[in-house]
């Protein structure tokens, strides 16, 4: 049997001139938890060109969700940026990852610390029921250099909120703290330094993190993460893995190229 799925693109969408998300079926083998990526790609001269993609979409959906970034002299991107409804991509038939709420220990409230395509596995686990049983509130934070890059930001004000099924806990648990770096923005500034500061607690009316009550997932920059990693290392919090549930995990395979 191959490692792959081939699937069928359904939708494009242009967010900026550098950052695009698309749909595609979903074969009914696949099975992924929420926060998961998988590897995709394109066939190139008959070859396989493939870069891990964390899965925006929740895994009861029947299509697939992905969201990139485009680099016009990326091997992959420079080519997937530009498929249309119709056109055939690879799909990897093991989602794997370690964004996943069973490596977490059990505790009141769930941060999701994100820069720019690394919102997407977040996606997912927001649109997840159980998430929401399990934790009392939901922090998305989510930093970008311009204000065009908030990527979903709709669909987590207005279409979650008001969510046949999930209306009533994304509206009483999910907090959506948007954040940008290079331009006038409601809110401001890089994601550890709200945090270092207390400015990310005090706009949301929450207390500072706690390694007893809060846990936290990171995907991102690989610079959030280092910065993230040390700072919550500083407050006593342990990673998580595989294996071991901790305080916080941290995702370093997103694919942005």
């Amino acid at each position: 049997m191959s490692a792959f799925n081939e699937e069928r693109v359904l939708s494009v969408h242009h967010w900026t001139d550098r950052l695009f998300s698309f749909t595609t079926t979903r074969d009914t083998s696949m099975r992924f938890s929420n926060g998961h990526f998988t590897m995709i790609g394109l066939r190139v001269d008959g070859k396989p060109l493939l870069r891990a993609y964390s899965i925006a979409s929740a895994n009861y959906e029947d299509h697939l969700e992905f969201l990139s970034i485009k680099i016009d002299a990326g091997p992959l991107t420079s080519r997937l940026q530009h498929i249309q409804p119709g056109d055939t991509i690879i799909v990897g038939r093991k989602p794997t990852g370690t964004l996943v709420v069973d490596y977490l220990l059990p505790g009141k409230r769930l941060y999701l610390f994100s820069t720019g395509t690394g919102l997407a596995p977040f996606m997912s686990i927001v649109r997840d029921p159980s998430v929401y049983e399990q934790f009392e509130q939901i922090v998305l934070v989510h930093g970008v250099r311009i204000v065009d890059e908030l990527a979903y930001n709709d669909v987590l004000t207005q279409y979650l909120p008001n969510h046949e099924f999930l209306g009533d806990m994304v509206s009483t648990q999910l907090l959506y703290y948007p954040t940008v770096t290079r331009e006038d923005f409601k809110t401001q500034g890089r994601i550890p330094d709200l945090i270092t500061s207390g400015k990310l607690f005090a706009d949301l009316g929450l207390p500072d993190l706690d390694p007893k009550e809060d846990r936290v997932m990171i995907c991102g920059s690989p610079g959030m993460l280092r910065d993230l990693k040390k700072l919550l290392e500083d407050r006593h919090f342990d990673e998580g893995n595989t294996s071991t549930p901790g305080a916080f995990v941290i995702e370093r395979a997103f694919a942005e190229q």
